[in-house]
């Protein structure tokens, strides 16, 4: 996967990625990895993810 080059604002702060070692993170759609946003740091990416509630539903079960 290759790094996007027209991801120039954090997706959660709105930062610009140029001053930081950004994280970016990508989707899988129809087999293919699609940009879904770049973050400044990992911080911005756990913001993120917990203000969206990306987390819920997200885990397996396991039945005893």
């Amino acid at each position: 996967m290759s790094v996007p080059t027209d991801a120039e604002e954090c997706t959660y702060c709105g930062s610009d990625l140029s001053f930081c070692e950004p994280v970016f993170v990508a989707e899988t759609a129809d087999g293919e990895h699609v940009p879904a946003g770049g973050f400044c740091n990992y911080a911005c990416l756990s913001a993120h993810i917990e203000q969206a509630e990306l987390v819920y539903g997200a885990s397996c079960t396991v039945e005893p």
